[in-house]
């Protein structure tokens, strides 16, 4: 099958881009720069595509970031949350119809190669309060984009129903280097080890059961304390 993947340079995309290479999918990557608060993740996404050989495409639509406002990943003015995801500080990182804009770009650009797919890394863990990578979301989406078309196209989203410790335990398997992709919404030289997606990211490893590869800016013994005792039985 011939797959655009949406790949954003973090962990959950590189490890979809890997699963698909190992599921024999003819990969090729697309990234958008929408005006996100750093470009970090960007550098990855074409790291790991020269490794892999893999075609990359960079679609610069950065003054979408002016009309989606709100949101403390395209708005430098509002703080980014530290500490563990609630309702209030994850819903400070929506970024207004994201997914569909772009999925919808995503999709242009795989119609326009003759793809038959195109994938994207959401997963369970998001479904509480991302509205747009609920499964009801990517059912009527891929209905819409089965209609886009003469060209049939197809939306994969196979970790919808894993969380972020099953996709590290995937990604394991396929020897992804961990070290090598980016969460933090901070950016920065390293990743800052407090903020919700950098918890997220250290959460995964933990439960996992999976060294964490990761260089934080801030490795202070009691956040690693703090996501022990979240999860201690």
């Amino acid at each position: 099958m011939k797959t655009v993947i949406i790949h954003s340079g973090g962990l959950d995309s590189t490890v979809l881009l890997y699963h698909l290479l190992d599921l024999g999918h003819a990969v090729s990557a697309f990234s958008i720069h929408y005006g996100q608060r750093h470009a970090r993740e960007l550098d990855f996404a074409q790291l790991t595509c020269e490794r892999l050989g893999v075609a990359h495409e960079l679609a610069d639509l950065r003054d979408l970031a002016r009309v989606l406002s709100g949101s403390s990943l395209t708005n430098s003015e509002i703080a980014v949350a530290e500490g563990h995801y609630t309702e209030a500080t994850m819903k400070s990182t929506v970024v207004p119809n994201r997914n569909m804009i772009l999925l919808a770009v995503a999709a242009g650009h795989a119609l326009s190669r003759k793809a038959d797919a195109v994938a994207y890394a959401a997963h369970a863990g998001d479904h509480a309060i991302y509205p747009d990578c609920r499964p009801a979301f990517a059912v009527q989406l891929a209905q819409a984009l089965a209609l886009a078309d003469w060209q049939p196209l197809e939306l994969l989203r196979p970790f919808i129903e894993m969380d972020k410790t099953a996709i590290v335990r995937r990604g394991v398997e396929l020897a992804v280097p961990f070290a090598e992709t980016w969460s933090c919404y901070k950016g920065g030289e390293h990743h800052c080890g407090r903020c919700g997606t950098c918890i997220e990211r250290r959460e995964a490893f933990y439960l996992a059961g999976i060294t964490d590869p990761t260089v934080y800016a801030e490795d202070a013994p009691e956040t690693q304390q703090l996501i022990a005792s979240q999860w201690r039985l």
